[in-house]
């Protein structure tokens, strides 16, 4: 809770609505809220619901606090390369468990080794493409916001952690700072971080279209 009664959970939201919109409307395209009303859902459980969807991006979005009212700024994060690398090793002691872990790849059947690269393999290239759509995120949000950052930050985040889901944790703004705060609670700034992100999103996706998918086919058509 902010200054004035700010509640971080009602502005991120009326964010995440009002990107859901923008995202909707777009041919190709097909977003998932992990939440619709004011209920907690698990850090894993957001995880699981991604991937249960097949998403090709899980975007969170908060409003940061810091102790120190003049902290400020947006910013964008992804997982840390220490996080990758321990997050591939929980996903190989857990494979026993589940035949479907790394981008449709059942590693049950694997010999230690080659489940190993496998996991690795996919870890790094979900942060590389974390990183890259994070830094497309991040410059959009600097034509809306101050940015407390100008790179995109990492690190070990739960809901960051799937192996084969490119994951971004997404801060509008610092809900302890009261000028931040005031802009967070406004329509018209909740609208323009959502416009950014979308922007951010949907042009990532455009130059670089998952295979399989309308806008990777539109891009072999030429248009």
């Amino acid at each position: 809770i902010g200054p004035g009664g700010v509640h971080e959970k009602e502005v991120v939201m009326a964010i995440a609505k009002e990107l859901y919109a923008l995202l909707e409307s777009d041919t190709g395209f097909k977003p998932t809220m992990i939440r619709s009303g004011d209920y907690y859902v698990s850090l894993k459980g957001r995880r699981d619901l991604a991937r249960q969807r097949q998403a090709d991006l899980f975007v969170s979005i908060h409003a940061d606090a810091f102790h120190r009212r003049e902290a400020h700024g947006a910013s964008v994060y992804a997982l840390s390369t220490g996080g990758a690398t321990s997050t591939a090793a929980e996903y190989l002691a857990e494979r026993e468990n589940a035949a479907d872990l790394v981008g449709g790849v059942s590693l049950s059947d694997k010999d230690d080794v080659l489940a190993g690269v496998l996991a690795d393999l996919s870890m790094t290239s979900t942060l590389d493409t974390s990183l890259k759509l994070g830094d497309k995120l991040l410059r959009n949000m600097g034509g809306v916001a101050k940015l407390h950052k100008q790179r995109v930050e990492q690190a070990g985040f739960a809901v960051l952690k799937s192996p084969d889901v490119p994951s971004l944790l997404v801060e509008t703004g610092f809900i302890s700072n009261p000028q931040e705060a005031s802009l967070l609670a406004s329509r018209a700034y909740q609208k323009k971080m959502a416009v950014a992100i979308h922007s951010g999103i949907r042009d990532w996706f455009i130059a670089h279209p998952p295979s399989g998918t309308l806008l990777a086919w539109q891009k072999q058509q030429g248009g």
